[in-house]
């Protein structure tokens, strides 16, 4: 499969993530709202992806593709597979001690999760109950992930890809089927979070067959390949853990402000992640192996243009989807969460959390599109000690504007932060003379911008226009898909005409894409 098919296969199957996974969260909304059972299981959600963060996407699987794609270049598959069947007992054998010690000490962990949990006599009990029903989910994930790096490393990606909405299926299933027997809809959540990591772990199993590559399981042995891994997991748990800290911390700091909060912060950031997850994720994975093919071939013009285009590329799609969630955050809100349990004081509150989240949002994208600047130069450090700084610069925000600002606060330091962290990347990069703004940015850039606000300013027309509509239950789907058209149709005609795309530009694309 070449570059374009599997950034397409990709970003398809995320999109598709993502919305199922928006429908999951309106769905929770509807049976959890906004208060003590969704806090409690947010953050026991939180505590296995915490954990999955450090055990696989963000430290096992990068250091293991490589070892294992090597392998399969030079052994071929049975000796890839035979690495693969070490790592595979050695990872479990790990988990499985790490999840039991877990449950045992669950009562003892959570309070330093969330320490405000006290406050609210049952609140914390729960939270403890639910997290022990999610916790093994990391034990299936794990293995997911490390099938999923098998099936990237031999050039089959879709299994992989679609995994994640089998979480969200399955969660979606498990909540309307079991609400009616179990004590709270939050448990009916958490068993379905466990069931999906099953689901997952099975879907992959069989893909893994099917490309005759089964994996069996093997007494757990420290070879040297085995070994060597486990020493690359190191930096790339060092750099998962930074954000996923960050995270946590942010969730502690949440559980203290008010009761709400942590589900305010959540709901607020499922939407955010739809822009985000879709564009940060495509630019970055197509931008890193295409600047290393440059650097390596001595090509640093090149490289700097595509530097270049990838953030003209990011700015160009996240400044008016930053612009459009500012401007419509309580009506998008009001209509895919106020149902329910989920009352209208809630949507207020989530949008406000929206509208301030979303000014951090091109920093988001940017972020991705810079880190790849050092990657490719093999400076994994760099990045890492920018991001610790950041996590610290929006704890100490965070602490500052609790009391004023409260949940909002928070919101705002996690974009401030966000914000800091593209300035020392672009800073850096600029000052070893790996990244400079060319001609075709400066020019572009501003009217970008100008081209994000005319749009903000038809949408805020549009909206006032709209508003008896938004304001009646059975019409505010069909206003807020009006809103939407506005907003495309908008953006569109205004970045023609104020210079910010071109005409060759589409072409261009297009081009590529049939090449």
């Amino acid at each position: 499969m070449n570059l374009t098919r599997a950034i397409a296969t990709i970003g398809g199957w995320t999109m598709l993530s993502r919305l199922t996974g928006l429908l999951r969260e309106v769905l929770i909304a509807r049976y959890l709202g906004a208060g003590m059972v969704s806090d409690a299981f947010f953050v026991a959600f939180r505590f296995p992806n915490l954990f999955r963060s450090l055990f696989a996407e963000g430290a096992f699987n990068p250091a293991f593709v490589p070892l294992f794609a090597g392998r399969l270049e030079t052994e071929g598959p049975e000796g890839a597979r035979a690495f693969a069947e070490h790592c595979y007992a050695v990872l479990i054998a790990i988990l499985l001690g790490f999840v039991a010690v877990m449950e045992m000490i669950m009562p003892w962990a959570m309070p330093l999760l969330a320490p405000g949990f006290d406050d609210l006599p049952g609140k914390m009990a729960l939270a403890v109950e639910l997290s022990r029903i999610t916790f093994p989910y990391l034990l299936f994930i794990s293995m997911v992930s490390l099938q999923s790096g098998v099936l990237n490393a031999m050039g089959r990606f879709a299994a992989a890809a679609a995994a994640p909405v089998l979480l969200n299926v399955v969660s979606i299933g498990a909540l309307v089927a079991l609400v009616p027997y179990t004590p709270t809809a939050g448990h009916a959540m958490a068993w379905g979070v466990f069931a999906s990591g099953v689901a997952q772990f099975l879907w992959l199993v069989r893909a893994v067959r099917r490309a005759d590559m089964r994996l069996r399981l093997v007494r757990p042995r420290l070879s040297p390949d085995v070994v060597l891994m486990l020493k690359r997991v190191v930096p790339g748990a060092v750099g998962a853990g930074v954000y996923q800290i960050n995270l946590t911390v942010n969730t502690m700091i949440a559980s203290l402000v008010a009761n709400g909060a942590v589900s305010y912060l959540n709901y607020a950031e499922r939407v955010n992640q739809l822009p985000l997850g879709v564009v940060g994720v495509a630019i970055g994975t197509a931008l890193l192996p295409l600047l290393s093919r440059q650097l390596r071939a001595g090509e640093t013009q090149a490289a700097l243009d595509s530097q270049n285009r990838a953030m003209e590329m990011g700015l160009l799609l996240t400044l008016p989807a930053a612009a459009g969630l500012i401007t419509l955050a309580h009506p998008i809100i009001t209509i895919l969460f106020q149902r329910g349990s989920f009352n209208a004081a809630d949507s207020l509150a989530v949008g406000h959390v929206l509208m301030v989240l979303a000014i951090g949002l091109p920093a988001y994208v940017l972020v991705k599109v810079l880190t790849p600047g050092f990657f490719a130069r093999e400076d994994t450090r760099t990045p890492v000690r920018v991001a610790a700084l950041c996590m610290g610069i929006n704890v100490g925000l965070n602490l500052a504007l609790m009391v004023p600002l409260g949940y909002v606060g928070m919101a705002l330091s996690t974009a401030l932060a966000a914000w800091f962290n593209v300035a020392a990347l672009i800073w850096l990069l600029h000052r070893r003379g790996f990244f400079t703004i060319d001609a075709r940015l400066k020019a572009r850039l501003p009217r970008i911008v100008l081209a994000s606000l005319l749009m903000a300013a038809a949408l805020w027309a549009a909206r006032q226009g709209l508003a008896p509509w938004l304001a009646r239950p059975y019409w505010r789907m069909l206003a807020l898909v009006l809103l939407m058209a506005v907003g495309l149709g908008g953006y569109a005609a205004a970045a023609f005409l104020c210079g910010a795309t071109h005409v060759a530009d589409l072409k261009a694309l297009l081009r590529r894409r049939r090449a």
